[in-house]
Formats: structure tokens, C-alpha cells, sequence
């Protein structure tokens, strides 16, 4: 098949530009604002739209083997592409987890008949994401983006340097959830000013910045890549920067409700409680310093998505996660972009860039690249509605905020999986 973008504005050499996207098969094979048409061309009009590459998210949820009643690969995959995402890493807390080569086999499986994205799992980092025994590292590699406990730190140095140096061995990086257990105990919001006032119990900001304090050095000492796990303090955000600037190989993304919400927004609903939780406001301004400066390097959603039941107990009592695959691009656009707190490009940076030279996925809008692409209506504005989303997973603290940017189509490898009518499904 043969499609043509036209009168629309491309994302090409970080900024957008008015011109014609000819796609062939799975390929690209020019952009131009002049491109001849013939009868075997199918002319998609963008005009008022911008066509971005596919946006890359290297932190979700998809449930799949074990827990299918949360989420599915393939209601999950489909979410992604309704949220303009053509790449995204799920993450080992499964069942049976991929700690092994026949336990990643079972996953692998299920990817291959039904997800409608491209799909880079995560092989654990030890058995059962125990913390006590590395996982069959050496067999996995080859078929995982890289190596997490997510859910779960690794509280042994010693088996974390272990991990460090077998990963580094095999050229794989190490993606850490970084929490002490001794100082996150039984909390379930953020240890300040509502959990004093409202009598909840509190995660301190402690349980992350000490292993991510740990780590970096851990990773300098072992010569592994390192990437850091949804970061939300401002303790975290000063370890980073001073590793970065001893030159470590450290990366480290934060998410969407980080940036934008803080414990000031909470209500006593399911749809607010995440772990890491919402911090304070001084936490939210030094990350929101930390993606203008560099110091966390990408966006991802950490899209985790429960059952309706699970997410309706109160913050006490609700499940740990949110929904954030379909909701990530326009909440950034709208909060940060709209307002002038960060660029578009640095948007794209974040949320395509970064995470594609970092984790090697992806692709750029190029002639001969592979037809990954998504488009959005920038000036589309409506209220997020989670009886909308194409995932299993309907909570989410933005729901019934108005936005602007909404998903039109999204492509992969030449095919639409996507679009606005659904008649190119």
C-alpha cells in the first residue's frame, strides 16, 4: 500500500515543516512538499495537523501473562496507538515473570500475535523480582531491551553490583525502581503535608533518593549503563545532576502527573495513588527544572493499569498505578508546551529523541526510515474522558481536565493501526 501525507507539518531536524510524507510498504521513501501523485496512491489530508514519529515510551504496564483482567497486550498496544506511541517497553512484574528464557517465551508469544506496536520487553533482573537470586540473564539477552525489578528495588548491594556487571557484560543496561524498603515501610502517599493533615501514612522521600544515591555509584564502579525509574523528588533530581556532570552513564525519566500534579492535588480517590506518590510542590518545580536543563532526559508514562474494583478503595486501600499511555502526549502539550514552560521540540525530545538514541528503538521521519508515525490535531481541544480509552485501565488523576492535541492516526511500519474513524483498521 501506498500512502501520501500531505498539507500537513512534519517534524523533520527538530522543527515542523510544511511538506508531503510518500510512504511505500513499510518504508518512507521521500519527503517533499512537491511529490507526484499516480491512481495506486491513498492521499491521507493533515492538513491543520502535525506529523510527528512515533512517540517511544520505556516504562509501562501491559499485564499480560497473569494478570489479562488489568490489561492485555493487545488492549494495551491499541492504547498506546490511540496515544500516538508506535514504541513502548512493558515492564517484568508478570506471571510467570520473565526470568528465564521460557518464562520471557510465554510473553514473547503473546507479542507476537497480538500486539498492534512495536513491543521491547524487559527481562527481570532476579528470579521471580525476589531480590534474592539473578534471573537466567545470560538467556535473555538477546531478546530483551533491557534489565528491571520494577515494582520492586533491589536491596542487597551486593546482588545489585552483581546484576551491574553481569548486565554490563552482556552490553545490556540495568532500569531501576529505585525504593528502600526500611524507609518507604507501609506508606501509600507522599510523606508531607496532606498525610499530616489527613491522617495517612507516608512514603518518605528517602526510600528513593538513598538506592538512586547507591546506584549511580554502584553503576560508575561496575561500568553499566544505568537508567533511573520514574524520579519525583528533588533530592533524586540533585543526585542525578552530579553524576552527570563526573560524566557517569546515567539516564533517568520522571512521568507526566510528576510534572504536572503534586500532593495539593490529591483526593481521597484511587485515581491518585502511583509509587512512587504525588511529592510536594517543591518536588514538581525541581523537575520541572530538571527536563529544561537536561537532567532527566526523557518522559514515560508508567502506565499501569488495575481493575475498576481496585481503583475504587480510597487511597488507603486502591492498588498502586495509573493510566497514562493515552492521556501522557496532550496533558504535556497542554501544561507545559501550551504555557511556555518548555518548547515543542523539547517536548519531542523527551517523549522521541532521548529515548530512541538511549534505548535504540524507533525511528526518525526520514527518507528509507521504516513508516512509524503518528499524527495529532495540536488545536484540538476536549476534556479527557476515560470512557474513551482504548485500555482496560480507566483511572487516571486527569480525568475531566480540557486539553489541546489529540491522536488522529498513528502508523506502523506502513500500516495504520489507528485513526481517528477507525476505517483504515
Amino acid at each position: 500500500m501506498k500512502y501520501l501525507l500531505q498539507n500537513g507539518k512534519a517534524y523533520l531536524g527538530k522543527e515542523l515543516t510544511a511538506t508531503g510524507i510518500l510512504i511505500d510498504g513499510d518504508r518512507i521513501v521521500s519527503i517533499s512538499p512537491e511529490i507526484p501523485l499516480s491512481e495506486d496512491i491513498k492521499i491521507i489530508d493533515c492538513d491543520g495537523y502535525v506529523i510527528l514519529p512515533g512517540l517511544l515510551d520505556v516504562h509501562v504496564h501491559l499485564r499480560e501473562p497473569g494478570f489479562s483482567y488489568k490489561e492485555t497486550i493487545g488492549s494495551g498496544t491499541l492504547a498506546g496507538a490511540h496515544g500516538g506511541y508506535t514504541d513502548i517497553c512493558p515492564m517484568p512484574n508478570l506471571s510467570p515473570v520473565p526470568d528465564s528464557l521460557p518464562h520471557l517465551e510465554e510473553e514473547l508469544s503473546i507479542i507476537r500475535k497480538d500486539a498492534v506496536i512495536n513491543v521491547h520487553p524487559y527481562g527481570a533482573i532476579t528470579v521471580n523480582e525476589d531480590g534474592k537470586e539473578l534471573s537466567d540473564m545470560e538467556a535473555m539477552a538477546d531478546h530483551v531491551i533491557a534489565f528491571s525489578d520494577d515494582g520492586h528495588g533491589v536491596q542487597s548491594d551486593e546482588l545489585m553490583k552483581e546484576a551491574m556487571r553481569k548486565a554490563a557484560s552482556l552490553g545490556k543496561m540495568i532500569v531501576a525502581h529505585c525504593e528502600v524498603n526500611e524507609f518507604s515501610k507501609d506508606g501509600y502517599i507522599h510523606d508531607g503535608e496532606y498525610a499530616r493533615l489527613h491522617g495517612h501514612r507516608g512514603i518518605s522521600s528517602r526510600s528513593e533518593w538513598a538506592e538512586i544515591e547507591r546506584d549511580v555509584e554502584l553503576a560508575h564502579e561496575t561500568g553499566v549503563s544505568y537508567h533511573i525509574c520514574h524520579v519525583s523528588t528533588k533530592e533524586s533530581v540533585e543526585i542525578i545532576r552530579r553524576a552527570k556532570e563526573k560524566g557517569y552513564d546515567v539516564t533517568a525519566e520522571t512521568a507526566p502527573h510528576y510534572l504536572l500534579l503534586s500532593e495539593k492535588d490529591l483526593k481521597e480517590e484511587g485515581r491518585f495513588k502511583m509509587n512512587p506518590p504525588l511529592r510536594g510542590e517543591d518536588d514538581k518545580e525541581a523537575l520541572v527544572g530538571a527536563i529544561k536543563d537536561g537532567t532527566i532526559d526523557m518522559i514515560a508514562t508508567d502506565h499501569a493499569p488495575h481493575s475498576e474494583e481496585e481503583k475504587s478503595r480510597g487511597l488507603e486501600k486502591s492498588a498502586f498505578g495509573i493510566t497514562g499511555l493515552e492521556t501522557a502526549f496532550p496533558v504535556l502539550y497542554t501544561g507545559l508546551v501550551k504555557k511556555g514552560i518548555i518548547s515543542f521540540t523539547r517536548l519531542m525530545e523527551l517523549m522521541h529523541d532521548v529515548p530512541m538514541e538511549r534505548f535504540c528503538i524507533g525511528n526518525e521521519l526520514k527518507e528509507g526510515s521504516v513508516a512509524s508515525l503518528t499524527v495529532f490535531d495540536l488545536e484540538n481541544r476536549y476534556t479527557i474522558d476515560p470512557g474513551t480509552f482504548l485500555s482496560k485501565g480507566r483511572s487516571t488523576p486527569f480525568g475531566g481536565e480540557e486539553v489541546y492535541g489529540k491522536c488522529v492516526l498513528t502508523m506502523v511500519k506502513g500500516r495504520i493501526v489507528w485513526s481517528q474513524d477507525m476505517t483504515e483498521r
